[in-house]
């Protein structure tokens, strides 16, 4: 029998047992779940090991790879230089970087390309993967690429392409990269395990993965898909890296604990609050929250409603019983989310990954017991 760490508060204790089953039946390696409620850690529990012979254990100082669950870390930096007036998401990209306006792009704005609205989801024709690991090289391709459908007419999920655009409008409009401005700003300021590009000396406190023993369930796959995720050159290689993990990927490569996450998407729950201090506006955070479109996905196989960056729970209830919930999934089941009606945050980060694109059972196993709960 695993032995389950951290506490739970008295009325969370299903929100325990149901942790504590995952583990049971053999769902988990080694995994980490939190839940902040109005700047307070509610429950934090963690179990498991870090590696596959199970000799090192998972603890609270674990950090974990939680791919696009990156996605909302980023939007809400995103967000915070749009309260400033940095950034609008009514703007055209090229009016803040003018290369970007080729081939059919000229026209996108900030709010369509951050909702997945922006034709760009990969590459068409096909890019070498080591193409990812250098930035410049991989937005020169980005300013090149066609949309693969009419901007605006729709969602399709972008991996990768949206994050080093975002991370690059960071640059021009701030000084700073995005995972710099997010470390100097949020994450050391507040205690954080947060990264978006890991220095080295974290490295050693990154779990191995236990990758998935199936593929993901696309659909009927197409060529905006196989641009997305299935050709060669659609994903970075080495994801285990020294190379990947110090990089910034500002939509991917996020390298967190699960308290980290959920302290942080409580900013959005409290309405823009860390450590007693307003970090954002609620003006801000409704814009970015608010729906920008809703529908069939291009890549993902599912009707989705998308924020600036956030996944909205409407139709999918993944994120809890609230439909005004928001938050974001990443590659093998890690998620993120927040729920400003009851000031609710939460996370969930593990090293065995599943095959789900969202909704992975497991957390949404937790999120069921947890709204059962509160």
């Amino acid at each position: 029998m695993t032995d389950i760490h951290g506490f739970a508060a008295a009325h969370l204790g299903p929100v325990k047992d149901a942790f504590a089953a995952n583990f049971a039946e053999g769902q988990e390696r080694g995994a980490r779940f939190t839940v902040v409620q109005d700047g307070e850690t509610i429950l934090d529990l963690w179990a498991g090991s870090v590696d596959r012979g199970g000799e090192v254990p998972f603890t609270d100082k674990t950090l974990v790879p939680v791919f696009s669950s990156t996605k909302a870390v980023t939007a809400l930096m995103i967000a915070r230089l749009v309260d400033q007036g940095k950034l609008d998401y009514e703007a055209t990209v090229a009016s803040y970087w003018p290369e970007f306006g080729q081939n059919g792009k000229e026209t996108i704005t900030l709010g369509q390309l951050i909702s997945h609205q922006g034709g760009i989801p990969g590459f068409d024709p096909p890019r070498a993967p080591e193409l990812w690991f250098d930035i410049p090289a991989v937005l020169e391709a980005i300013c090149a690429q066609a949309p693969l459908w009419t901007p605006g007419e729709g969602s399709g999920y972008h991996p990768y392409t949206t994050g080093f655009v975002l991370g690059e409008l960071f640059r021009r409009v701030d000084g700073r990269t995005l995972g710099t401005a997010l470390r100097e700003d949020i994450a050391t300021k507040y205690g954080l395990d947060l990264f978006i590009g890991t220095p080295e000396s974290e490295f050693g406190r990154i779990t191995e993965l236990q990758k998935p023993s199936a593929v993901p369930n696309f659909g009927e796959v197409d060529d905006i898909k196989k641009a997305a995720f299935l050709n060669k050159g659609a994903f970075p290689g080495g994801r285990g890296s020294s190379e990947w993990r110090s990089l910034e990927m500002p939509a991917a490569n996020g390298h967190a604990t699960a308290e980290a996450l959920a302290k942080y998407m409580n900013i959005i729950a409290t309405g823009g609050f860390i450590g007693g201090d307003r970090v954002i506006s609620l003006s801000a955070l409704g814009q970015a929250l608010r729906e920008r479109v809703y529908g069939p996905d291009r890549v993902l196989p599912y009707r989705l409603s998308w924020g600036a960056g956030f996944l909205r729970n409407k139709n999918i209830l993944i994120y809890g019983k609230n439909e005004r919930a928001v938050g974001h999934s990443g590659n093998g089941g890690s998620m993120l989310m927040a729920d400003p009606d009851k000031k609710l945050s939460a996370s969930y980060a593990m090293n065995r990954q599943s095959n789900y694109l969202i909704g992975d059972p497991r957390p949404v196993r937790l999120m069921d017991a947890l709204y059962t709960a509160v």
